[in-house]
Order: structure tokens, then C-alpha cells, then sequence
């Protein structure tokens, strides 16, 4: 069983440190060349794999320009255009919407503020800080999806089950210029080694700091979160 930083904050210093020597070159994973694009992706990507949606967008970004060429496509040909997607008839629906309000609202151009974004339909929080940090480069939050959740909680980072709750927590205790890395970082390593079932305890760059490391690699495997 690893032990235990002395303090959260300090347990969140280590974890940065040695998460960001396994994975020098970590970032975003999704692929788009302006705000419009990468909003839409965010939306796509919500309980999909990245990979599935940037296989979706490269078409879709080819067939789609602007936010009136969104807000004015019929919703079946759009829900068609993303039906290798999860939930492909509401995220159309979204995004219809949110360009509709952009071109309404905001002149065309993806909002910059948490606000004015989570106004948007199929818009949260997570949603809205990916879109700040990578597309206006600002940074008022930590991106909190399946990776960070699951991560922080088996690292002591966070005992919340909610994602607001769970970013309050980890806002607290992360280094601020390490605010938008941390989630990049956990997402990687999420990926490579902690996986929600059968983790790779014996392989874990943080199994000696980690209060869920366990010598076989168990975790509850009901709910993904350790014992």
C-alpha cells in the first residue's frame, strides 16, 4: 500500500512532477484549427473517444464552414453526418443550437467568457474550460472527465464523486500554472497505466504515493474507484 503525501497539496506537487517526466509531450488529443471547430469536437467528445471524434470531424469539418452553415443545416442531415458518434441525435441538436446562438448572440464568434459559454446548449463546465484554455487561452479551472476523476479520487486528491466538486477540490491543491497540464497528464496516464479495470499497479510511476495501490492491481472494479 503506497503512503500518503503529508498534505493533498503536497501529494498534487509529486504527482505533477513525476507525471510530467512520464509524459514529456502531453496535450489535447483532439484535432481542430479554430475555437468553432474545437467547441464542436468538445461537444462530440463528451462520453466518446477522442479518436472516434477526430475521425468523424475530418470529414465534418471539410463539410461545415462557419456557425451559420451549423445553425442552418436540418438536424437529420446533420445527425447523419455524425452517426458514428455516441448520442449522435442530441449532440447535432447541440450544436445547431449553440452556433445559432453564437450567430444571434455573440457576431459569429465563439464566446471567451465561462458564462456566456455554459449558456450554450450541451455546453458544462468541463466543456467550457477546454474551450477557454485551448482556444482563448485562459485558464480559470481544471478540466475534470473520466481520467482526472477517477485518478484523483485513487490518489487522494479528492474524496467528491461530482465534477464541479472534484475541480473546487483540485483548484485547492494543484499548482496553478499546472491547472490545464494536470488533466492532460491524467488523461495519459489514465490511458497507459490506470485504467478504470485492472490497473497497472506493478507499472505505476506514483504506486509508492498512491493510498490505492494495492500488490495485485485491484481495484473496484464495479465502479472503477479503489477499494
Amino acid at each position: 500500500m503506497g503512503t500518503p503525501r503529508e498534505s493533498r497539496a503536497e501529494q498534487a506537487a509529486e504527482v505533477v512532477d513525476r507525471l510530467e517526466r512520464e509524459y514529456p509531450d502531453s496535450t489535447i488529443s483532439l484535432r481542430y484549427s479554430n475555437r468553432l471547430e474545437l467547441l464542436i469536437a468538445v461537444i462530440l467528445s463528451a462520453q466518446c473517444t477522442d479518436e472516434r471524434v477526430n475521425a468523424e470531424t475530418e470529414h465534418l469539418f471539410e463539410t461545415y464552414d462557419g456557425p451559420e452553415d451549423y445553425a442552418n443545416a436540418p438536424q437529420e442531415e446533420l445527425a447523419e453526418d455524425l452517426n458514428s458518434i455516441t448520442y449522435y441525435n442530441s449532440k447535432a441538436e447541440y450544436i445547431r443550437e449553440s452556433c445559432r446562438m453564437i450567430v444571434e448572440e455573440h457576431d459569429g464568434e465563439v464566446p471567451d467568457t465561462m458564462d456566456e459559454l455554459t449558456d450554450l446548449p450541451g455546453v458544462g463546465r468541463k466543456t467550457a474550460n477546454v474551450v477557454l484554455q485551448h482556444g482563448h487561452d485562459v485558464v480559470e479551472g481544471i478540466v475534470v472527465d473520466t481520467h482526472v476523476r477517477r485518478l484523483s479520487r485513487r490518489l487522494g486528491l479528492t474524496e467528491e464523486e461530482y465534477p464541479e466538486r472534484i475541480e473546487a477540490d483540485l483548484v485547492e491543491v494543484v499548482p496553478e500554472d499546472y491547472w490545464q497540464q494536470f488533466t492532460h497528464l491524467c488523461i495519459d496516464h489514465g490511458r497507459a497505466v490506470c485504467t478504470a479495470r485492472n490497473p497497472d499497479c506493478s507499472d505505476c510511476v506514483l504506486a509508492d504515493v498512491c493510498p490505492s495501490e494495492k500488490g495485485d492491481g485491484e481495484v473496484d472494479l464495479a465502479s472503477g474507484e479503489p477499494w
